[in-house]
């Protein structure tokens, strides 16, 4: 899985930061998928920097609605239509996603000529197929407001191929079912179990993207031992009150529930306004001193996960 960071700006964007989007590219090797957490004004012009398309996009997760998160989800959706795709699409957020998005194509003559699926989410798993499922979680911010917690699922071992070759095993079809695990009989009448010829699981990667928050909770069940968190940290330690009296977290804060999580590693983003580059890098400052593996987005920036 891939990170790609769209807006990384609280409230406003600024002349290097644009509001909040986050792409997610699955890049799973038998099922391409993209999709995009937060749509905050102007992310389709963000995307044209990008190799990425909204034709590709096949998920949207929206956090909760405030502008900075939503205001270029129209926007995003008509454009896409306008450029002929029929792929399907589907848009997930809390209660109010369907009617802000509805009212906002009605009164202003658009439509979608490509299936949308909106999903209004509650607390639990929304999303779910063979290879991943998102969860969702409550957070605690002054409207309803989610994060989503993405589990790759495990992938199976490896076939040891070489052992079945040793054991008499001839190469071909038969393979492919030992390696999905399962018992063939051989035309001697010996019976392989393909389960004892794989490699141990390969463990699936876990990412968490949060909306808005202050500290909560439930915020540390959602990023509990994750291999990539995703978390605000608006304004620094300093200003640490200011930040939970508007449901926000303060780096310290964002760096303590890493640490408290066993997360893996912490990417911070919505970052205020109020701080230029060298701002910045007291931010990202706060963060290492509590949770060392951490790094602070830029617009643009790409993330293995």
């Amino acid at each position: 899985m891939e990170l790609i960071f769209l807006g990384t700006s609280a409230g406003v964007p600024t002349r290097s930061r644009n509001v909040t989007a986050i792409l997610l590219d699955l890049q799973h090797p038998t099922r391409a998928g993209l999709w995009l957490f937060d749509c905050g004004e102007g992310t389709q012009h963000q995307l044209l920097h990008t190799p990425y398309h909204p034709g590709k996009l096949d998920k949207i997760f929206i956090t909760h609605l405030h502008g900075d998160h939503v205001f270029g989800l129209p926007g995003l959706l008509c454009s896409r239509s306008m450029a002929g795709n029929v792929n399907p699409l589907t848009l997930y957020g809390p209660a109010g996603i369907r009617e802000f998005t509805e009212t906002a194509l009605r009164l202003s003559g658009s439509w979608t000529d490509y299936p949308l699926e909106i999903v209004e989410v509650n607390e639990g798993v929304v999303f779910e197929n063979e290879h991943y499922t998102v969860t969702a979680g409550a957070l605690n911010h002054p409207v309803e407001c989610y994060g989503y917690r993405i589990e790759e699922h495990d992938k199976p071992g490896a076939l040891d191929a070489a052992a079945l070759i040793a054991d008499g095993v001839k190469p071909g079809p038969l393979f492919q079912r030992l390696k999905h695990g399962d018992t063939v009989t051989l035309e001697d009448g010996r019976i392989v179990n393909g389960q004892n010829y794989l490699s141990a699981p390969q463990p699936g990667k876990t990412l968490v993207i949060f909306g808005d928050t202050a500290p909560c909770p439930a915020a540390l069940a959602l990023a509990r031992h994750a291999d990539v968190i995703v978390h605000e940290a608006t304004l620094e330690a300093a200003m640490e009150e200011k930040a939970n009296r508007r449901g926000h977290s303060s780096t310290r804060q964002a760096a303590q529930l890493a640490r408290d999580a066993s997360a893996g590693k912490l990417l911070v983003t919505h970052v205020s306004s109020r701080y230029d580059a060298q701002g910045c890098e007291l931010l990202l400052k706060e963060c290492q001193e509590v949770f060392p593996e951490c790094e602070l987005a830029q617009d643009f920036m790409q993330v293995y996960v």
